[in-house]
């Protein structure tokens, strides 16, 4: 067939026409494709969709390491976030470093400070500082770096010495300060309470105004680290509103432990919603913002692994995204502790797993900014990426 010029130039355009079209279609496909893989990793835990009570276990295993690059300088918890660190969990250096845009306070786990036989003080613990990790950190001071402090290795006796004397009071306080002076933190977490197991409860609060006098002098911040006001069981705990009332003058804040609520070996929550609500307002039952916001509630980034009745143990996110994917768990939403529990069995016997979720982190930042505190974490390295979103 002899087709004249401009025909056949028609048709050889109908064709590069059609064969481009297919062309960008097959393109099209594929980069949306592509496209929505990239966008997923942009968008927020909340667009995910993954703050949700029917949680598939997919949702955990596929997604925990995924954060959003535009929430990761996004600081969306109006209030004071302090994140523990502790070497044995290196991820939280990094995490801290990651993140640091979501937290006030980041404190490695780092130091002790003991009493020698002959009654000496000294300061443990120096030789884990990172002077680099705390400078990145830190940010030009937009993050406090505020190592905790614990009194480790003592016995009764020791806490007595220091009591019993102003002047081996004084020394111990010259030596703890002392050594925040020279390394330059901004302030110190205090762990000390627990250790008396509520005994003495009127002499480490004497000391602990003493040590804050010094620390403020100092122009040191002071954060000091208390347990749940109320038991499992209702009754009173170790430190309750009168202990607060003593403190609250003098202490910058209150690292206060709203986990480990299950103990004894059967399977529970690591700590209840309602739970949590009480132990801060036991601490200050008339609401009182500027007291409130020293308070900072605690989230544990660890959970409990129960193998009913035989065994049970802590385990961290990693752990955990370990066994959803070798096992298939029923997973539930515990509307009365606001916690999933994932429950499975093996040759072991029956398992039942309660770990923070993203649902039961939003509840919990929802209580602390209704309640008006502010958030202490233990710890960044126990927990999963994806939480971050939400701070």
């Amino acid at each position: 067939m002899n087709l004249s010029q401009p025909v056949r130039w028609l048709l050889v355009v109908v064709c590069v026409v059609e064969l481009l079209g297919v062309a960008i279609a097959t393109l099209s496909k594929s980069d949306k494709g592509k496209k929505k893989k990239n966008d997923e990793m942009v968008y927020s835990v909340m667009d995910r969709g993954l703050v949700v009570e029917d949680l598939k276990k997919k949702q955990v295993t596929e997604e925990h390491d995924k954060f959003s690059p535009l929430e990761q300088g996004v600081k969306n918890f109006n209030g004071p976030v302090l994140g523990y660190v502790t070497p044995w969990n290196n991820h939280g250096y990094d995490v801290a470093k990651m993140f640091g845009a979501k937290f006030t306070h980041i404190s490695p786990v780092w130091l002790q400070i003991k009493r020698k036989p002959g009654g000496a003080f000294v300061m443990e613990g120096g030789h884990d500082i990172d002077k680099g990790w705390v400078k990145d950190v830190s940010k030009g001071g937009k993050v406090n770096v505020v190592p905790r402090v614990l009194f480790d290795g003592w016995n009764f006796g020791d806490f007595q010495a220091v009591f019993n004397s102003e002047d081996v009071m004084e020394d111990c306080i010259d030596v703890l300060v002392g050594f925040i002076k020279e390394k330059k933190f901004p302030g110190a977490v205090i762990e000390i309470w627990s250790q008396l197991g509520g005994n003495l409860k009127s002499d480490i609060a004497h000391f602990i105004g003493h040590l804050s006098d010094a620390m403020h002098k100092a122009k040191k911040s002071i954060t000091l680290v208390i347990p749940p006001a109320v038991q499992a069981n209702g009754s009173p705990g170790m430190f309750v509103a009168d202990d607060f009332r003593s403190l609250v003058d003098k202490v910058d804040f209150f690292s206060l432990m709203t986990y480990d609520y299950s103990s004894g070996g059967r399977p529970g929550p690591n700590g209840p919603l309602p739970w949590v609500r009480q132990c801060v307002e036991a601490l200050t039952p008339t609401a009182d913002k500027q007291h409130r916001a020293k308070i900072l509630l605690g989230l544990n980034f660890y959970g409990t692994h129960y193998i009913v009745g035989t065994k049970v143990e802590p385990i961290l996110g990693t752990q955990l995204v370990e066994v959803l994917k070798k096992q298939k768990p029923v997973i539930t939403w515990d509307a009365q502790s606001a916690e999933h529990i994932f429950d499975f069995k093996t040759s072991l016997g029956h398992h039942l797993v309660y770990y923070p979720t993203l649902l039961s982190i939003y509840q919990r930042l929802n209580l602390a900014a209704k309640l008006g505190t502010g958030i202490s974490i233990w710890e960044i390295g126990q927990g999963m990426d994806f939480f971050y979103d939400l701070f």
